[in-house]
């Protein structure tokens, strides 16, 4: 296992980290299932683990909570906040209000006193970077936080967030949370560029582009991953994203078999290549899944084989550009684009 620096804060973890959004009943995880999965993950070398509040309406934290008791002092502990939880309309969204309550419903669920990294799990349009910044400047000075980073902002928020930390004296984002794979190469354009040159640690979610590039997925066979069960249009292969994607992954099955790689080798060993990537996150649902991933902790991937991958996927490139979730609101909304 590789182990870098966490952005400018000294802390070191390593190039793959365990998210745990299959751990509850998106996964059909049990608890004994992701204890098993978290003992395993610290004994390959793994020391961050990723969850959110919403995963799974808590049950993941919950999970989480139980696999590291005794030994949470071992790990790098990240949660993240502001997705809704629950029906009620202040149960989300980055304010103050919600932030200080979410986290003691976080800490409550984790069985811990604090964690490490406490990230804003998406941009809320209607909070003010003040008011989330300050915030979260608060919590970490009460000793409930130690970090604090964001995920899936657009560029220019990430650099608006940066701007508005300095004008007002308050604690920065010091980590990205970023959706990045072979597939879906678009952050490349702005938001990795953002955040080398802010020096923010990047954890690259969904590496494996939701089990496209597991290897499970080839031309001619029944798509019968867990994510297609749930998320069908994703694999509905009249899309013509998906029959793009599909095409993609023939290509470079052939380069991983040239290189003598698996295709997960191949999909994690390009996304912990990149210089702004800290870690990938990994989301192994069975022990067969995670010693799969587990295998990809030392690939790393020659010149050739990179050239290759661009030849197949352009710099830049998202084939599933409708899937992004740092697309800014004025695109999606014909209101916000017309007087």
């Amino acid at each position: 296992m590789q182990y870098r620096t966490l952005g400018r804060t000294g802390v070191q973890v390593s190039s793959l980290a365990l998210g745990a959004m299959n751990f509850g009943a998106i996964g059909r995880t049990t608890q004994q299932e992701a204890t098993a999965l978290v003992d395993a993950a610290l004994e390959g070398g793994i020391n961050l683990i990723d969850t959110a509040d919403m995963y799974s309406a808590g049950q993941s934290e919950e999970m989480v909570g139980k696999a590291v008791a005794g030994r949470r002092d071992d790990l790098v502990l990240a949660t993240k906040a502001t997705m809704p939880m629950g029906d009620e309309r202040n149960h989300r969204g980055s304010s103050r209000r919600w932030l200080v309550t979410g986290l003691d419903n976080s800490l409550r669920r984790l069985g811990v006193d604090h964690v490490d990294l406490y990230q804003i799990h998406r941009w809320d349009p209607r909070t003010s970077d003040e008011e989330t910044l300050s915030a979260l400047t608060d919590l970490q000075r009460a000793g409930k936080i130690r970090y604090f980073g964001s995920s899936t902002f657009p560029a220019y928020r990430l650099v608006q967030a940066q701007w508005a930390a300095r004008e007002h004296h308050l604690g920065r984002y010091v980590t990205e949370q970023p959706g990045y794979s072979i597939l879906q190469r678009g952050v490349e354009t702005h938001v990795l560029p953002v955040t080398e040159e802010y020096g923010l640690g990047v954890l690259a979610w969904s590496p494996l582009a939701s089990g496209w590039l597991s290897g499970a997925i080839r031309r001619g066979q029944d798509v019968t991953t867990n994510r297609s069960a749930f998320m069908p249009q994703r694999f509905d292969m009249s899309v013509p994203a998906n029959r793009a994607r599909l095409d993609a992954v023939e290509q470079l099955a052939d380069v991983a078999d040239r290189a003598g790689l698996t295709m997960i080798q191949l999909a994690l060993g390009f996304v912990t290549a990149h210089p702004a990537v800290t870690s990938a996150i990994i989301g192994p649902r069975t022990p067969a899944h995670l010693d799969s991933q587990l295998a990809a902790a030392d690939t790393v991937l020659s010149a050739d084989v990179l050239d290759a991958i661009d030849a197949i996927v352009a710099p830049g490139v998202d084939l599933a550009a409708d899937e992004k979730h740092d697309t800014p609101p004025s695109l999606l909304d014909p209101a916000l684009r017309r007087r």
